[in-house]
């Protein structure tokens, strides 16, 4: 009986995998500079020419790229998913911020459900941080950073589910929810309550996740984001009513 000769793979093959692998899994994230190829070729333990042929490889298939100056870095057009004309259409229209905050229990909710259940310390080290660092920028009420310091939680949540496909969907939504999470807060922060409220909500998704109580967590974010959602309909309300009113009596004064 002959056998058939098993080959060896080539080291470049195993170091773009390896990269590969980083990348799926959100390690290396869009944009982020790779180290230079002599500090790769140290920690893969390999030689440069190995590490030279992998990363063109990886340029070849769009997932790296090289930039005036020097540096290689991630691609960062991977996780658009949707092109900057669709984004700037769906973003012109007022019903499609609430369609996105339906679409954000969904999304949201599993991912606490998962960070819950497969969430390390590291990660709820992170998502603890994030809390702190919404709450600072709500002390100085400072909306724009609250606003980002919220998408740093989202996406910081989601990792710690440590779903790939999730991350990336996540990912390729980023324009429209950070868009979607600065409008709502500009409304909510009319209303001094209703933000100590969603600041308490918040705290009640992230101890549920970092006490391992998965059902709880999807729970707790479905309420947060059904709150979030009723108030917004109500200051809407109110705000097309005071328009009216603003109507009437310019008519009055204009008569």
């Amino acid at each position: 009986m002959a056998y058939q000769r098993i080959r060896q793979p080539k080291l470049s093959d195993v170091i773009e995998q390896e990269i590969e692998r980083l990348i799926v899994e959100g390690t290396l994230s869009p944009g982020e500079q790779l180290p230079p190829e002599r500090e790769l070729a140290k920690q893969f333990d390999v030689s440069r020419p190995s590490i030279r042929e992998a990363i063109q490889r990886l340029e070849a298939k769009r997932l790296l790229t090289r930039r005036q100056g020097g540096g290689t870095f991630v691609n960062d057009g991977i996780w658009k998913g949707f092109s900057d004309p669709l984004l700037n259409l769906l973003a012109s229209h007022s019903e499609t911020q609430l369609d996105l905050l339906e679409s954000r229990h969904a999304m949201e909710g599993i991912a606490a459900y998962f960070a819950a259940l497969r969430g390390t310390d590291e990660d709820f080290a992170r998502i603890q941080n994030c809390l702190e660092s919404i709450s600072e920028a709500e002390n100085k009420q400072d909306v724009e950073a609250e606003a980002a310091a919220v998408m740093h939680f989202l996406v910081t949540l989601t990792e710690a589910a440590h779903n790939v496909v999730l991350l990336h969907i996540v990912r390729s939504l980023l324009p429209l929810l950070e868009q979607n999470v600065l409008q709502n807060l500009k409304l909510l922060h009319r209303r001094e309550e209703v933000v100590e409220k969603v600041s308490k909500h918040r705290a009640n998704i992230v101890d549920a996740i970092v006490s391992g109580q998965p059902e709880k967590a999807r729970e707790m974010s479905h309420s947060h984001l059904a709150y979030i959602e009723e108030t917004l309909l109500d200051l809407t309300r109110e705000e097309s009513r005071r328009e009216r009113s603003l109507r009437r009596i310019q008519r009055s004064d204009e008569s």
